[in-house]
C-alpha cells in the first residue's frame, strides 16, 4: 500500500534526532515507535495515532478524526485523522504529542 510521503518527512522532521524513536513498517505504511511501542504513523493518505483508552474518546470527538478500522473492525485506542486534521505544523504536533501522552506511560520494551 502506498502512503502520503510527504506526511512521512513532517513525521521525520518531528522525531528528528531522538534516539528513542523507530521508523518501522506497519499497517501497510509506517509508524513511529517510541521506546518500542507504536506511537503514530502514516496509513494511505491518513494518520495514525494511538491514544490508549483514557484518550480515546476525546481523540475521536475532534475535527476530521475516526475510529481505526484497518481490519475491519475498530482498533480501540488508535484513530485515523484525515489530512485536514493536520494540515498546519501545529495541528500535528498536537495529535504527536496526544499519542505520546499515553505510549509515554508504557514500559519500554
Amino acid at each position: 500500500m502506498a502512503y502520503n510521503k510527504i506526511l512521512a518527512d513532517r513525521l521525520r522532521s518531528v522525531f528528528a534526532g531522538r534516539s528513542e524513536v523507530v521508523e518501522k513498517k506497519m499497517f501497510g505504511g509506517i509508524a513511529f515507535l517510541i521506546n518500542g511501542h507504536m506511537s503514530v504513523g502514516v496509513t494511505g493518505d491518513d494518520l495514525t495515532v494511538r491514544v490508549g483508552p483514557d484518550l480515546y474518546d476525546h481523540a475521536i470527538t475532534q475535527p476530521h478524526s475516526r475510529e481505526m478500522d484497518f481490519t475491519g473492525r475498530p482498533m480501540k485506542g488508535f484513530v485515523f485523522v484525515s489530512d485536514e486534521g493536520f494540515s498546519g505544523d501545529s495541528e500535528l504536533l498536537t495529535w504527536v504529542h496526544l499519542s505520546e501522552q499515553f505510549v509515554r506511560q508504557l514500559p519500554p520494551k
